[in-house]
């Protein structure tokens, strides 16, 4: 889809209830522990996104055998045949995806060796892989930086390390998690992320046969074991896609219902959403949210590591934001170019202005960070429409938003991009209501 393009005509409440599987922050993680496991593996709630698709054409190359279900958002792994993959295959397959990396610490325990691609992903800032190499030669890997990629081995075999990562990463925690289970001994691991996918994947690895200690303070033990067997787990909810409907529902003063979604994850978000002066309630199929009319509130939200305020939240909720009436303020202290997707919202009439620095601010809670920016948004602002390109996943999916809230009609184009994390998102604008035509 990275040649389509979407025409979208604006000022039309959207209405209506759509589905969200499975967080692809998860699934393609999880599908990634399928090469540590002796006998097969099922994996529910999977959906369709392209980033999945990415994950299954690596595993394939690596030997890995992926068969349906009854159901489309059930899979089926065998990883009985695990061979080497040719770096150019997984060259050509991984361009698009930063997950290779976690396949490093599973590949070293089957095969010995393993092989990262110069890795892709979504722009929105330099995302080092340091942590990750830094932890896997913390177990013993051998790594040799090629002009072509990064080759590891581990002549001596992965045993268990002591680990303190410098941010809590979510990345590298789950390189450490997928890579501790077979080390020989124990590991430790300080300042660990413990996002909701993160524990997701812990129960997964747990079912295999892992152990695995969650401790105070951000301290995760782990006890490597001889083998894994596989597993049959339903995937947890996609929280950022919830997010982003929610947003989508209060930009436009509609009404959307998204099944799936459970509220304990949702919390932090569901609290700016109320401040801001958007509604929901729970079900337990999962959460309406509306805008009950009346004027949109500003706000300023810092973004966090869990339980913090996501970074993936912050982009669709700025499009609302631009309609309330008053001056808020967007702290971005996990990504230090995530603001990039702004100015084609001050194209179509917005008044954002990004602070490449940050600011400073006596009431913040997290602790300031050198690499944040800031965006500060005054609003109401009318939005007219415009032809923007999408330049990041959740960037995209903020320009749909204020295309469907904007006077005329948008022209959305290289959308591909928002495929990689959004499960079939045009029959989804169908279900809601949205006035647009899908050029494909």
């Amino acid at each position: 889809m990275s040649a389509d393009e979407i025409i979208i005509k604006g000022g039309k409440p959207l209405e209506g209830r759509i589905e969200v599987r499975g967080a692809k922050n998860l699934v393609t993680k999880a599908m990634v522990a399928t090469l540590l496991g002796k006998t097969p593996s099922v994996l529910r709630n999977v959906p369709n996104i392209s980033d999945v698709r990415v994950v299954a054409g690596l595993l394939a190359l690596h030997g890995v055998l992926i068969t349906k279900g009854e159901d489309a958002d059930e899979w089926h792994f065998d990883p009985s045949n695990v061979e080497v993959a040719h770096k150019a295959d997984i060259d050509a397959h991984a361009g698009s995806s930063r997950i290779p990396i976690l396949f490093c610490g599973p590949l070293l325990h089957r095969l010995g060796e393993a092989f990262i691609p110069d890795l892709g992903g979504c722009r929105i800032g330099d995302r080092p892989i340091d942590f990750h190499l830094d932890a896997l030669r913390e177990f013993g890997a051998v790594v040799e930086k090629l002009p072509s990629g990064i080759s590891l081995t581990a002549p001596n075999g992965l045993k268990g390390a002591n680990i303190e990562l410098p941010y809590p990463s979510v990345g590298a925690t789950e390189q450490v998690l997928l890579t501790a289970v077979l080390a020989e001994g124990q590991t430790e691991l300080r300042n660990a992320a413990i996002e909701p996918e993160i524990i997701d994947l812990i129960c997964i690895l747990q079912k295999m046969g892992a152990i695995i200690s969650m401790e105070p303070n951000r301290v995760i033990f782990i006890e490597g074991v001889e083998e894994l067997r596989g597993y049959e787990h339903k995937a947890i909810f996609d929280r950022n896609e919830a997010a982003s409907w929610a947003a989508a529902a209060l930009a436009s003063k509609g009404d959307i219902f998204v099944g799936g979604v459970r509220q304990e994850e949702m919390m932090t978000f569901l609290n700016a959403y109320r401040k801001v002066g958007g509604d929901f309630s729970v079900h337990d199929d999962g959460m309406r949210f509306w805008h009950p009319g009346g004027a949109l509130k500003p706000v300023s939200i810092e973004t966090d590591v869990h339980p913090g305020f996501m970074t993936d939240w912050q982009q669709p909720l700025i499009v609302a934001l631009t309609q309330a009436e008053g001056v808020s303020t967007i702290h971005e202290t996990v990504y230090e170019d995530r603001f990039g997707f702004t100015d084609a919202l001050n194209t179509m009439g917005a008044n954002i202005v990004v602070h490449p620095q940050g600011l400073h601010d006596s009431t913040r809670r997290v602790k300031r960070r050198e690499f944040e920016q800031a965006a500060v948004i005054t609003g109401p602002t009318p939005l007219t429409a415009a032809d923007v390109v999408v330049p990041d996943l959740r960037g995209g999916f903020s320009h749909l938003i204020a295309a469907m809230i904007a006077d005329g009609e948008s022209k959305v184009s290289n959308i591909g991009i928002i495929a990689r994390g959004y499960e079939n998102f045009i029959e989804k604008l169908r279900l809601v209501g949205a006035d647009f035509v899908f050029e494909g």
